[in-house]
């Protein structure tokens, strides 16, 4: 597959401006090549929604086509991305892009309309600047929501402020529709789970934050969800099935190879990954802890076993060091490997992937806050002084270089896991 060039050679085309404009944006959002832009303000700059969406992109859907760079800004609202966004944006050259303001555009007090106005016509302006930067295909996420009892303000109660979010949420969403753009509901994802954890696991859980608004890595994993279902994507990871009474003969689907099958034994080689979580069931910096509270494996997250041709009234399935018992009628209709069992074949691989993609990604803040948004205020000295001008385009090739190998390095982790799935029947 041919490589599109990234960081290193596109930096250095950074003073030709905007990317080249594309047809405009029908059926599925990650086209071939896609290169996506996770845009957004602090909270998409913690770089956890931003990484899980990485991850699942390299790792759960079989493709290697798509690279992902991530432009978060702490305290940015959408009109300080519409000033840099065509700078900025210019290193990647995005084909696909999603984005996360409000939070603070609601300017944290109650909603009035010149807040809403405010943030109206600076999404515009995004949506716009996107559109001439050649981003046709863009996901309008919406604020996300605050907890109310952790978000403390002394003139301002969590849920005034949430009201303020759902106007901006409502705003999102106009935008989207009238511009043909996907829109992806942060604010309900949150909002929605949120009153179920808590009822679960009491109000100390704290999965938007210590501070009620910067979430953990549970509420981020709801971010993430809303985007990737922004995104399009179908949660199908992939089907196995075994036939007992053909002595166990089992087939899998894309992404899935079968070494050998016999008995009730199926020996794989997946490609494709199921979205593996911490190991918490309650702690909010723990992914798992709110997947009881959200529809995330449902939606996103089906590895599905299918046995056929039993004749016992149960069997139990052991997979990833676990072992669970199921009825004829749940496994003639599929289970849910990825949402069933708590340790999986593939958690080592995927911790070490969202460590390399954490890495790839703390560069990219680096590079943009620091030297990329800035490169624009030399452009008029650059073309003055050559040898100025020279030693700027060294520099841009040098971050360009490490960036790549960082992206190479998180792409690497993507190799195929060796596991077994074996269905025996009770008697």
């Amino acid at each position: 597959m041919k490589r599109i060039p990234l960081l290193s050679t596109l930096l250095l085309s950074l003073a030709a401006g905007a990317a080249l404009a594309q047809a405009p944006a029908t059926g599925p959002l990650l086209i071939e090549n896609a290169r996506v832009a996770v845009i957004g303000d602090s909270i998409t700059e913690q770089k956890l929604y931003s990484k899980y969406i990485e991850c699942y992109l390299l790792a759960c859907t079989g493709r290697q086509d798509i690279r992902v760079f991530q432009f978060g800004w702490s305290g940015e609202r959408a009109d300080g991305f519409a000033n840099r966004l065509a700078n900025d944006l210019a290193v990647f050259q995005p084909t696909v892009a999603t984005t996360c303001y409000g939070m603070n555009d609601g300017s944290y007090q109650p909603y009035n309309d010149a807040i809403g106005s405010a943030y109206e016509a600076n999404m515009r302006r995004v949506i716009a600047g996107l559109k001439a930067a050649g981003v046709q295909r863009v996901v309008v996420g919406s604020p996300g929501g605050v907890d109310p009892d952790f978000f403390t303000r002394p003139t301002l109660e969590g849920a005034v402020y949430n009201d303020n979010l759902a106007h901006l949420r409502d705003i999102a969403k106009k935008l989207a529709g009238e511009n043909g753009l996907a829109f992806a509901n942060v604010h309900d994802t949150m909002m929605e789970a949120l009153p179920k954890a808590k009822a679960a696991l009491g109000k100390g859980y704290a999965p938007f934050g210590g501070d009620g608004f910067h979430p953990a890595p549970a509420g981020q994993l709801l971010m993430a969800m809303a985007f990737l279902k922004g995104l399009g994507l179908d949660g199908n990871i992939g089907t196995v099935t075994v036939d007992l009474a053909a002595g166990g003969a089992a087939t899998a689907s894309d992404g899935h190879r079968v070494l050998g099958a016999t008995g009730g034994a199926v020996e794989l080689e997946s490609t494709r990954w199921p979205f593996c979580f911490d190991a918490s069931p309650s702690d909010a910096g723990s992914t798992r802890s709110i997947l009881p509270h959200c529809t995330f494996n449902q939606d996103l997250n089906r590895l599905t076993l299918v046995v056929k041709g039993l004749t016992a009234a149960k069997a139990k399935v052991s997979w990833g060091g676990e072992t669970k018992e199921y009825t004829r009628e749940q496994l003639e209709a599929g289970i849910n490997l990825a949402a069933d069992y708590t340790a999986t074949p593939f958690d080592g691989a995927f911790k070490g992937l969202i460590d390399a993609v954490g890495a790839k990604q703390a560069y990219e803040t680096l590079a943009i806050k620091n030297l990329v948004t800035h490169f624009r205020g030399f452009a008029d000295e650059a073309k003055a002084d050559p040898e100025f001008g020279a030693a700027l385009d060294t520099l841009k090739r040098k971050i360009g270089e490490k960036h790549a190998r960082l992206d190479e390095a998180a792409r690497a982790k993507v190799v195929p896991v060796k596991h077994t799935i074996r269905v025996e029947p009770l008697p």
